[in-house]
């Protein structure tokens, strides 16, 4: 069952940037305490545009995480025009620039950038759990999975109650789940929790993806098709908790459930160029 309440390894991150800014010491030696040795496991690759009020957040949830995996925090800053760079920098994350807007040329600039042979798709206004990156990466110890994905969880920024968005988010799941079964599992492939292996998704181009689908989903799509199946990480421990202001922003949890509904059933994978894609 999801989380009815924010767990406190969550709200610990309820902050705006100067808490953060006070506390910057801690979250650049938990971000770069993270490299251990001279080789890198795993790359979180986070694209990044005029993020300056909350990449800071992003940063200092993942400062806190526990594995004995040597992890890399790499930012992809998209032609920010406030001071994401700047402090993506300064809480020790490795920083690229990618001039071609859009996150899709931001995140093949990551997977090209990234240092490990398992990459983290990440977003730069969530927050991640201790054991986000473990629970997300151990799937992939089996050689016949190709990519793990997770879910998602909205925290209260509005001010609304946590049980709101438990309500929406459980009843969400059985229509999830029934759609992942008679249409297409990757459509819920999602760029702020997913895990795959750099060399396998070079091997399928990437991030390009026919016009009506998206490009993190077709990645899955095309990585199950040529190296295997998908895997769907459940645990609560790994969502990544994401702020409920653009839900309220897109007219309420009712609108927003209506419109992702209405979505899934009419959204397709296009096959016809699958072929191409991987040739």
């Amino acid at each position: 069952m999801r989380p009815i309440t924010t767990p406190s390894y969550v709200t610990t991150h309820y902050h705006d940037k100067n808490y953060f800014l006070e506390h910057i010491d801690e979250i650049r030696n938990g971000i770069r305490g993270l490299v251990k040795g001279d080789q890198i496991d795993v790359s979180v690759v986070i694209p990044a545009y005029n993020e300056e009020e909350k990449i800071l957040r992003t940063l200092a949830s993942l400062s806190k995480t526990q594995t004995a995996l040597s992890v890399e925090i790499l930012i992809v800053n998209n032609n920010s025009s406030d001071k994401t760079k700047e402090l993506a920098e300064l809480a020790g994350a490795t920083v690229i620039t990618e001039t071609k807007q859009g996150v899709q040329n931001a995140r093949t600039a990551g997977l090209h950038a990234a240092k490990g042979k398992l990459i983290i798709n990440a977003d730069a206004d969530t927050i991640y759990t201790p054991y986000w990156v473990e629970l997300m990466t151990s799937p992939l110890k089996n050689e016949n999975i190709s990519m793990a994905y997770g879910k998602f969880a909205f925290f209260p920024e509005s001010g609304a109650p946590r049980l709101l968005y438990f309500l929406y988010e459980t009843s969400s799941d059985p229509y999830k789940w029934w759609l992942a079964k008679t249409k297409e599992e990757a459509m819920f492939v999602y760029g702020c929790t997913s895990c795959y292996r750099k060399e396998q998704a070079i091997a399928v181009n990437g991030f390009e993806h026919p016009p009506g689908t998206n490009e993190d989903g077709y990645l899955g799509y095309k990585l199950r098709t040529k190296f295997g199946k998908l895997y769907k990480v459940t645990s609560n421990k790994a969502l990544a908790w994401t702020s409920d202001r653009r839900l309220i922003e897109g007219g309420g949890v009712f609108a927003s459930f209506t419109k992702r509904f209405r979505k899934a059933l009419t959204q397709k994978i296009d096959t016809s160029n699958l072929e191409k894609s991987q040739s």
